[in-house]
C-alpha cells in the first residue's frame, strides 16, 4: 500500500464539517479515510460517484408561502386526491424502499 503523504486543504462550512464528521464517527470512519474513499470512487467512476444536476421540480418551501398561496397548494392536493392521482403511504414507502434497496 502506498504511503499517505499528500496533503489536501479544503475550506468547508463548519456546520457541514461537524455534521459529516459526526456521522463518519458513528460509522467508525475518519474524515481522511472518507476522503480517500471518495477519491477512489472518483477514479473508479471516472467522474463523480453520484449524479450532479438541478432537480426537475422545485421543492416547495411551505413556510415562505402566503396564506393565499398555501390555500392554492392545498387545493391542488385536494384536486389530485379527487382525481385519484395519489398513492397510499404504504405504497409510497414501499416504492422508496425498493428504489433505495432498504
Amino acid at each position: 500500500m502506498a504511503a499517505k503523504s499528500a496533503n489536501l486543504y479544503a475550506r468547508i462550512e463548519p456546520d457541514v464539517k461537524e455534521q459529516a464528521e459526526s456521522i463518519l464517527s458513528t460509522l467508525g470512519i475518519t474524515a481522511s479515510n472518507a476522503i480517500t474513499m471518495f477519491y477512489k470512487q472518483i477514479i473508479l467512476n471516472r467522474g463523480l460517484p453520484f449524479e450532479v444536476k438541478i432537480p426537475e421540480s422545485k421543492v416547495l418551501n411551505v413556510s415562505a408561502l402566503s396564506e393565499t398561496e398555501l390555500n392554492a397548494e392545498l387545493e391542488k392536493g385536494y384536486a389530485d386526491m379527487l382525481a385519484d392521482r395519489t398513492k397510499s403511504a404504504k405504497k409510497a414507502f414501499a416504492d422508496i424502499r425498493k428504489d433505495y434497496g432498504i
